[in-house]
């Protein structure tokens, strides 16, 4: 049976979508941009301060359904600008011990909604 999730700590959809669908013990994460929910704004300027709050609203989206970082199976990263690798690797990397990090890949692609420098989308094993 599936489950729409919604988080009031993350911010709403931007479209024709929900922020997560659980089916079963699996949760599909929509991409989350650097949306403050809070505010309601776009947080910009550096790599490093849209992927922390990408990952800030990825783990409010995951506690909303009962999870939390250490339950997301495999994260897919999108960005507009592949040399921000390691900056982005680094911020990352500060959410997850290694043993248990998500498989993940990272893609440069050409644009991303609003304009924002990274995506991630993610599944979750509950």
């Amino acid at each position: 049976m599936k489950k729409i999730i919604n988080a009031s700590g993350a911010p709403a959809p931007v479209g024709p979508y929900n922020q997560a669908v659980r089916h079963g013990n699996t949760l599909y994460l929509s991409g989350q941009i650097a949306i403050d929910q809070a505010s309601g704004t776009l947080v910009t300027g550096d790599i490093v301060s849209e992927t922390h709050r990408v990952l800030q609203n990825i783990r409010a989206v995951l506690q909303e359904a009962g999870a939390d970082m250490e339950n997301l199976l495999k994260c897919t990263i999108f960005v507009t600008d592949i040399r921000q690798y390691s900056a982005i690797n680094e911020v990352y990397a500060s959410y997850f011990r290694e043993q248990t990090a998500p498989a993940r890949e990272l893609v440069e692609v050409s644009h991303l909604p609003k304009g924002v420098h990274i995506e991630i989308s993610a599944i979750a094993g509950l």
